[in-house]
């Protein structure tokens, strides 16, 4: 079993929890950190199972893995040129008789659905599921507010308890009629469209000096996903990752992913993200990067890297400084979420953000999805062209 530190649990039982429940919610979280990993997630399991004592005879960690199995989260798949077992796979479970277990589909959309109950539990659900512009008019969405009848209003908008009650007050019970003067129309807004191209960090100083960060950023990478996809199902996200280099990856995949032996190539990641946009026909776009690094990394134009992890490179700065002043011609504001405190990094930041007016939140990894969400909402109602 693999070594590796940094997990903290404390006891905690929710009431009326199943014996298969209790384990699950530990589960999901272990194979979150573990990159979709089943068998480090199921070896931290039982480590934690003798700590803590989390089964007995009645219920035992293998009850669980064939629960998981019979409930779709986990499935098991043999290999046909090799019956009888063998090694299996890094990341997958090996079963006598040459099965491994991996997680399905429906656990990857549980792990983003529990990301958004994590980071943004406290927010109303929409059932419309489309951002506000602020701009009342004739629009698609009811605002709960009324107004006077204007020409070229929709006969569908006319609240006709409103308007006769208006009727009864301007020409009493005894000579009841209704005309024009007496309508009111309940204000709509416009339902605005935004797409967003997340950026995440995956160089190999998100996980350094004993912290996790690549693990929150993935959280907020799913919540994000998952918000836009079931209330803002207009809107488009976009998701990708940068290291030596930069490459989309696909939503589905946001629970496998890993930190590499990387430097930070953002100017390839702005580039990615501003080609992506670029495709998009929506008028509002925007950017999110989450990093914690300085740039430390360029791919020249014969394919070799110019890399320099000491201090800042002015050489690869000013390259980012004329990506975030294209992307400001473009339209397209870039929201950087900084994971460090260094001063001299914060400075590279402000004169980053400072060339695309766009802005940058220099924060620990408490409260950033809180903070990403807000930004998102913010950008839509700001952006919206009228």
């Amino acid at each position: 079993m693999n070594t590796r530190k940094g997990f903290r649990f404390t006891t905690y039982e929710a009431p009326d929890q199943t014996p298969f429940e209790k384990l699950f919610e530990i589960f999901q979280e272990l194979i979150t950190h573990t990159s979709g990993d089943v068998e480090e997630a199921l070896d931290w399991l039982r480590e934690l199972d003798k700590e803590y004592e989390l089964t007995d005879d009645n219920y035992t960690i293998d009850n669980f893995i064939e629960d998981l199995k019979a409930k779709g989260y986990i499935r098991e798949e043999f290999d046909t040129d090799n019956p009888e077992g063998g090694q299996a796979e890094e990341g997958y479970e090996e079963e006598p008789g040459g099965g491994i277990l991996s997680i399905t589909s429906k656990l990857e959309r549980m792990l983003r659905q529990r990301a958004l109950d994590q980071i943004f539990g406290k927010l109303k659900r929409s059932g419309a599921g489309n951002h506000r512009t602020g701009k009342s008019g004739r629009g698609d969405e009811h605002t709960g507010e009324f107004r006077e009848y204007r020409f070229g209003d929709a006969l569908e908008h006319i609240s006709m308890t409103e308007s006769l009650k208006n009727a009864q007050v301007n020409h009493g019970l005894d000579s009841f009629s209704l005309n024009e003067d007496d309508l009111v129309v309940e204000d709509t807004q416009h339902k605005a469209q935004m797409s967003t191209v997340l950026m995440i960090d995956i160089s190999h100083s998100m996980i350094l000096y004993g912290e996790d960060r690549i693990t929150p950023a993935k959280k907020v990478a799913m919540a994000l996903a998952e918000l836009i996809t079931t209330r803002y199902p207009k809107d488009t996200l976009d998701i990708l990752v940068f290291g030596n280099d930069a490459w989309p990856i696909p939503i589905k995949d946001l629970p496998y992913l890993k930190v590499g032996p990387y430097h930070t190539n953002t100017v390839a990641g702005l580039q990615l993200a501003m080609d992506m946009l670029r495709r998009k026909r929506n008028t509002n776009k925007q950017i999110f990067m989450i990093t914690d690094g300085k740039p430390s990394c360029l791919r020249l134009p014969n394919g070799d890297y110019y890399k320099n992890s000491v201090g800042l490179d002015e050489y690869i700065v000013e390259k980012c400084y004329a990506m975030a002043q294209q992307a400001r011609k473009l339209h397209i504001p870039i929201t950087t979420f900084m994971i460090a405190q260094d001063p001299y990094l914060m400075q590279f930041v402000r004169e980053f953000t400072q060339a695309n007016k766009g802005k940058a939140f220099y924060t620990g990894l408490k409260g950033l999805g809180e903070m990403i969400f807000e930004d998102y909402e913010q950008n839509r109602k700001r952006r919206i062209k009228g």
